[in-house]
């Protein structure tokens, strides 16, 4: 990497391998939920990821870059924690607890690189994809809230 559009492209590929990452690791983190205000959150969270990724694909067609090239690390870590969680032999209210915390991890991971990449395209003057990226990062923001949400109002308590 010389400058920064050739940071920008890589975060864009890495945004895109962890969004990858998510689409096949959401179907477990569904299937292992037992509340099912949390398997719902989960559902639509999925729906918005396939939504990020392809969102992605046409940033990175308009930039005539390929989004695929690089492995994003830190997600896959990420999903590897929320595959111990769902292996975890526990009940189901602590599970779920559990998922929410790793799946908030994971947010909060999003909610950096997706800060990040707005903040570049807007100073190399993609002012349109500044503007894409920004309603990702915007959505990420509420899925950690409503996270948070439930976590708060009712799972963290039955697991209490």
């Amino acid at each position: 990497m010389k400058n920064l559009e050739d940071l920008f492209e890589h975060q864009l590929k890495d945004l895109y391998s962890a969004e990858s990452q998510l689409v096949d690791a959401i179907p477990k983190m569904i299937k292992s939920a037992h509340d099912s205000q949390l398997k719902k959150a989960f559902e639509n969270h999925l729906e918005e990821t396939k939504n990020h990724k392809k969102r992605l694909e046409e940033i990175c067609e308009e930039l005539s870059i390929k989004p695929t090239g690089e492995k994003c690390k830190g997600m896959e870590g990420l999903v590897k924690e929320a595959q111990s969680m769902i292996d975890e032999k526990t009940n189901d209210e602590v599970k779920d607890a559990g998922l929410i915390a790793d799946a908030q991890r994971v947010e909060h991971y999003e909610i950096s690189g997706y800060g990040t990449a707005v903040r570049f395209a807007k100073e190399l003057g993609h002012d349109s994809i500044a503007k894409k990226l920004q309603k990702t990062l915007d959505e990420e923001y509420n899925a950690d809230q409503k996270l948070d949400d439930l976590a708060e109002r009712r799972l963290n308590v039955k697991a209490k």
